[in-house]
């Protein structure tokens, strides 16, 4: 009865309930094959499984022995002696081989790398890729192994203080880092849907955090005099990076040939150009709706294909790259769009910059403080939907082309910063209402006695907005959680994209749409249910 005092009443009633839903699931082929789809299972699943188990006992393990080896000595020490067991098995045997080996053949791209065997479907390495992946694994393995075991000796032994705390600290970060990539980062075939949508949801969360509190920071600047000549010399600053860019020497293009057949363009040709001859929007253009283009990597390429007669008949191209005396049927000049790109990111910045720093001076605040203002007054106005396509299509598209192709972020990092970004205006109104709960004598007593701002907010501020806002700060990550259904829109492979694609294979009306349905219910009640008991431990008014 107090286990069952302690459950909150909806997840008693979801208990009730599981025995029939183990049911439906165990009984219906259907729903079976619903389920495995979208839990993402793969075929060989079952070898892979026994791998991820072995390395988060060994890493949890460690952890957990570093974590007591003060307060509980002797559980820490059989913990300890589990690590050591785990990773003496991890290296002499090759249990965890196809996980490693399912880890790498998920990390590289499948039709340009020659680790993996082409057209299949789960990846498998090749034979040599396998068994470089198996020799290194037993090496690093062993060095797990011995340095687990060097560490906890130095730990648990009479030595020096400082080197029994870089032994600490050191295994600390070992394990740590091996059980943040295990659960956050790794490939897991077993449950490669499942793990997308939490992980999805636990990373845009943590982001979420740490932009809130930067928005909330921002918003608690104070003004000073030097601000009204920082921000204007800023100004113009990026007056001037947009006045160099835009007076950049244009590029002269010439389009010459005819247009009997398809005309030729050239990478990093000016995109409003490309634009002009496609729509035939250039002076002596004939009367139609869109010309054929074709796309060649050089000017020499593209003249040569118009002089062999091919099915071009006209190149625009840089007018340098003409003969002297060639015909031509338009000619014009250009900024490249690298200039007009940064001229007009300068301009922009120059404006916000300038926009910020009048109102700072109209209403007497930090220019930085309006802009987290506007910038979570906009991001709350905004629906999910439209951030998440914004971020993950042009914005990205954007930042690929600025860069030249050097960053290309996959969609679900995409994803993950679109809803990180988003829930961090919600986040930020949730801490700022935790900081304006703390009483302000509190904070001038703390003053008073010669507390510095640092040690007055970890002592007196942070702890008790803490409280404040737990129970709104668990709201948004059960909310986040549900919402990374909506990165299916990014083509992400999560719970909800594995249920359309199961659901479009298979014709099944309600079977994938229950599945999911059930899985996201138990992940929130989960989540509520660890919530609460954080509520619980926190709660001391009540105590």
């Amino acid at each position: 009865m107090r286990f069952l005092r302690k459950l909150r009443p909806s997840n008693l009633i979801i208990l009730s309930a599981l025995p029939f839903i183990i049911y439906i699931f165990a009984a219906s082929p259907d729903y079976r094959r619903s389920l495995a789809a979208i839990l993402g299972i793969e075929h060989g699943a079952s070898l892979l499984l026994p791998g991820f188990v072995l390395l988060l006992l060994a890493f949890a393990s460690g952890l957990a022995a570093l974590y007591w080896h003060r307060s509980r000595p002797q559980a820490s020490l059989v913990l300890a002696g589990l690590n050591l067991v785990l990773s003496a098995w991890l290296a002499v045997t090759a249990t965890a081989l196809p996980f490693l080996a399912s880890i790498v053949a998920n990390s590289v791209d499948p039709f340009i790398s020659d680790i993996v065997v082409r057209g299949e479907t789960p990846r498998r390495l090749t034979e040599t890729a396998l068994a470089a992946v198996a020799q290194i694994a037993q090496h690093g393995f062993l060095t797990y192994a011995l340095l687990s075991l060097a560490g906890f000796a130095l730990t648990f032994s009479r030595a020096s203080e400082s080197l029994r705390r870089a032994a600490f600290w050191g295994l600390t970060a070992l394990n740590g880092a091996g059980l943040l990539y295990l659960l956050l980062f790794a490939y897991l075939g077993f449950a490669a849907g499942l793990a997308t949508s939490i992980r999805a949801a636990v990373l845009a969360y943590i982001l979420a955090i740490l932009l809130g509190l930067g928005w909330v920071m921002m918003l608690q600047l104070q003004l000073v005099r030097r601000s009204f000549y920082v921000f204007p010399a800023i100004a113009a600053f990026f007056v001037l990076g947009a006045a160099w860019q835009f007076l950049q020497p244009a590029i002269a293009y010439s389009l010459t040939g005819t247009l009997a057949g398809k005309v030729a363009v050239i990478q990093n040709t000016p995109r409003g150009l490309i634009e002009q001859v496609r729509f035939a929007q250039f002076p002596g253009a004939p009367q139609v709706d869109e010309l054929p283009l074709k796309t060649f990597a050089t000017a020499e390429a593209a003249l040569k294909a118009v002089a062999q007669g091919q099915d071009v008949s006209a190149a625009l191209v840089p007018a340098t790259a003409l003969e002297a005396g060639a015909a031509t049927l338009w000619q014009t000049a250009s900024l490249p769009d690298r200039n007009k790109t940064a001229g007009t990111a300068f301009a922009i910045a120059a404006v916000v910059t300038a926009l910020l720093t009048f109102g700072g001076f109209l209403h007497h605040r930090h220019p930085l403080a309006i802009g987290a203002e506007f910038i979570i007054d906009t991001l709350r106005g905004i629906p999910m939907l439209v951030i998440v396509l914004y971020v993950g299509l042009p914005l990205s598209g954007a930042i690929k082309d600025g860069t030249g192709g050097f960053v290309d972020p996959p969609n679900l990092l995409r994803g993950i910063a679109a809803m990180a970004l988003a829930y961090s205006a919600y986040l930020a109104e949730i801490f700022r209402a935790g900081l304006k709960a703390v009483p302000a004598g509190q904070i001038e007593a703390a003053r008073s006695l010669g507390l510095s701002r640092w040690t007055t907010a970890r002592l007196v501020i942070i702890p008790q907005a803490f409280r404040v806002i737990i129970p709104p700060l668990g709201n948004e990550f059960i909310a986040i959680l549900k919402d990374t259904s909506l990165l299916s829109i990014l083509s992400i492979r999560d719970i909800t994209q594995r249920m359309r694609e199961f659901q479009s294979a298979s014709f099944l009306p309600f079977a994938p749409y229950n599945s999911a349905a059930v899985f996201y219910v138990l992940l929130t009640l989960a989540a509520a249910s660890l919530i609460t008991s954080i509520e619980r431990k926190y709660d001391v008014k009540h105590r």
